[in-house]
């Protein structure tokens, strides 16, 4: 039984993220999933559903009753106006936290690369969690209407309005362009960011954003828009990036590094980017490492170790 449920595993999570917008939550559900369908396998019936309808509606439902009094997770730049103070650093529930591809897009798998992207999946959170599965099942998996009705038990005429609904309330979201090595303007993009990034060359740096780029760091509300506040925000002495320096990791779909700074034996932070034309649109650096280095792995285990000095 186990050896039947076990290559849904990766599928799963990604559905669960989608529905959750956290990868520990995700692994939580995808667990209790596995262990809910293991006890009543007795009951399935394979001439009602198949096996994967099976238990997806399992995971469905257990996706469902978390988030009864659970708060929508968001981005930063949903809690509030940009600028202001940095203030304290708010609950990890508070905010979408990014996950590793390997966990939640099977290898050779035609789901989208930004289907997991953060601003996707914030944006999901904004749905009434069944518009939300139907959305994943028919836009993301390409599920038909009369196989997510049969999931929800509900009629097909409820699925596509449902899915209507959804559809509207996302309409206008960007989430940006997925990461592409083989995209030369993407890569030679994200080359710059880096060599800049690592000289702490902030004109350098700053010259590559979008005019209307945010910056923003998990767990704090606090976020800035535009190449002027984040060029100060970047040159803040107490705030320096001097020596600090970027190894590639595999989140979210999307150009994603851990920041790595001498002296210290974890990463500083998780940044993701956001890019769309050859600018980089967004960055979110997640600070919540010890949180985070559980289901990423520590990049000094894999030869990242931190340098001694600058000139290293």
């Amino acid at each position: 039984m186990i050896e039947a449920l076990e290559p849904f595993r990766t599928e799963l999570t990604g559905y669960c993220y989608r529905m959750l917008g956290s990868g520990f939550e995700a692994e939580d559900a995808v667990q209790e999933t596995l262990v809910r369908a293991w006890k009543a396998y007795d009951t399935y019936d394979s001439s009602r559903a198949t096996l994967r309808t099976w238990v997806y509606r399992i995971a469905t439902n257990i996706c469902i009753d978390m988030q009864r009094s659970a708060q929508r997770r968001a981005l930063a730049v949903d809690l509030g106006p940009a600028g202001g103070d940095l203030g304290g650093p708010l609950h990890e529930r508070v905010f979408v936290q990014p996950v590793p591809d390997s966990k939640v897009l099977p290898e050779d798998s035609l789901i989208r690369k930004e289907t997991v992207r953060l601003a996707f999946v914030a944006a999901l959170q904004h749905l009434p969690p069944r518009q939300r599965a139907v959305l994943i099942l028919r836009d993301v998996l390409a599920w038909r209407a009369a196989e997510v009705a049969g999931l929800l038990s509900v009629s097909e005429a409820s699925v596509n309005s449902a899915l209507q609904r959804a559809r509207a309330t996302l309409r206008d979201v960007d989430p940006g362009e997925p990461l592409n090595p083989a995209d030369p303007v993407q890569r030679a993009l994200l080359s710059r960011y880096c060599e800049a990034f690592d000289r702490h060359d902030v004109r350098a740096l700053v010259a590559l954003l979008h005019e209307d780029a945010t910056l923003s760091m998990p767990p704090f509300r606090w976020w800035l828009r535009g190449r002027g506040p984040i060029s100060v925000a970047l040159l803040d002495p107490d705030s320096s990036c001097a020596g600090a320096w970027l190894v590639p990791v595999t989140a979210n779909g999307s150009p994603a590094y851990w920041q790595l700074r001498p002296g210290l034996e974890q990463p500083f932070g998780l940044v993701l980017l956001d890019v769309r034309d050859g600018q980089v649109t967004g960055i979110t650096t997640f600070l919540n490492v010890a949180e985070l280095l559980p289901i990423f792995g520590s990049p000094m285990s894999s030869g990242a170790a931190p340098r001694t000095s600058v000139d290293d």
